[in-house]
């Protein structure tokens, strides 16, 4: 048996143990500050995230009844705790003691004076971080409370709004969300949220539809191209029916997109087909059952002229049903379903106990679970079924 070198004598503590060499011991004793030490927690990180730790990039967040998670910039992770069946020994710096207040422990050093490392914690595990998706759907809940609405605007008293409650700064959003900020960003692009005197606020679809609906009549007057609405020349127009120029260009980025047209000067935009059909699909639809011919009649003459009122820009908007030798049509649209897979795969088969593929995929191609795939999501929360070897599979609840 190979015999253990003695370290040299002189003071314990964090630096003795790092100066270890192998085939080495050292004697440890109690600190005199040895306690339970709750406030003293490990974090095993990869090495990743240390450039975000040590440069202060990072936060905890979530509210006193939530299980916190840890943000970066870009993204969030649950914090897990790790058990461990060995004894991890937590030594602070040897001058702990007098940073403290403490006097010195002569317990600390051994009748041959050779160091001894003073622990002040037993640790009984460890925090790991494992990646997961932002949990969103609180937003989507909180500017729900308070849309913002035509009346809004007409009343020309933000101040007397403001004091009104479900109203959100971003500084709110960030402590009641938990979502890195670039996350967050991303959501409230998803939800079509726009910042208006400080506040984060949903538009109120009836106001949208009024934004829309006068665009398009305007268009018609002034024979403007859907595919090419001049920024200084729409504007002014919509303003002058009563509708906030910033609410206005919102639209216009949230049902278009911007175009580079050297000719014209300016800024361009382009009405996109799918999210123009999929809002007038939903206005007629709102709240009712329909039979598809009726409703593809009266979806037609609400698209304007020159887009296609094609059944394919509604997927993830709508879903039918035959009753008899019937179809009727209504809203199921993917943006009020929850985030969480498993929430969402149990309001799809509330809604139908089997999808065929066709049919379900418009509904979970947006949810992202770091480290699983879509199959890997089919494969945890559905079960398939092939009658036979050329029809389509069948899903169903696991």
């Amino acid at each position: 048996m190979e015999i253990e070198k003695s370290l040299p004598c002189g003071e314990g503590g964090a630096e003795a143990i790092l100066n270890v060499q192998s085939n080495t011991s050292i004697s440890i004793a109690y600190h005199q500050l040895f306690g339970p030490h709750d406030d003293l927690m490990l974090l095993e990180l990869d090495e990743k995230l240390l450039p975000d730790i040590l440069n202060q990039r990072v936060t905890l967040r979530g509210q006193p009844d939530e299980d916190a998670v840890f943000c970066t910039q870009s993204k969030t992770y649950a914090i897990k705790f790790v058990g461990t069946s060995n004894s991890v020994f937590l030594i602070p710096p040897s001058n702990l003691s007098i940073a403290l207040g403490a006097s010195p422990n002569s317990s600390e050093k051994d009748h041959d004076n050779a160091v001894v490392a003073s622990v002040i914690k037993v640790a009984p595990g460890s925090m790991e971080l494992v990646e997961v998706a932002p949990r969103l759907d609180k937003l989507k809940l909180l500017l729900s409370e308070n849309p913002y609405s035509f009346d809004e605007v007409s009343q020309m008293n933000t101040e007397v709004t403001h004091k009104n409650k479900g109203l959100y700064s971003w500084s709110d959003l960030v402590e009641k969300v938990q979502a890195s900020d670039e996350e967050l960003c991303t959501g409230l692009r998803a939800l079509a949220a726009v910042e208006i005197d400080g506040y984060w606020r949903s538009l109120d679809e009836n106001f949208v539809d009024e934004i829309l609906n006068m665009l398009l009549h305007n268009a018609v007057l002034n024979d403007w191209l859907l595919s090419a609405l001049n920024e200084d020349e729409v504007l002014p127009v919509l303003e002058a029916d009563g509708f906030p120029r910033e609410i206005v260009r919102h639209c216009l980025g949230v049902y278009g997109s911007k175009v580079v047209d050297e000719t014209r000067g300016g800024c361009t935009w382009r009405l996109e087909e799918r999210p123009v059909c999929a809002h007038f699909a939903r206005v007629i639809l709102r709240g009712e059952k329909m039979k598809l011919e009726r409703f593809m009649e009266e979806w037609r003459k609400k698209v304007p002229e020159g887009m296609n009122g094609s059944f394919d820009v509604l997927e993830g908007e709508v879903l039918t049903e035959k009753i008899g030798i019937e179809t009727r049509i209504y809203a199921f649209s993917v943006s009020s379903l929850p985030s969480v897979p498993a929430e969402r795969f149990s309001k799809l088969f509330q809604e139908k106990p089997k999808w065929e593929w066709k049919e379900l995929q418009p509904f979970i191609r947006d949810l992202k679970v770091p480290g699983l795939s879509s199959e890997g999501l089919l494969l945890k929360y559905t079960r398939r079924s092939q009658p036979s070897a050329d029809a389509e599979p069948i899903f169903s609840a696991r």
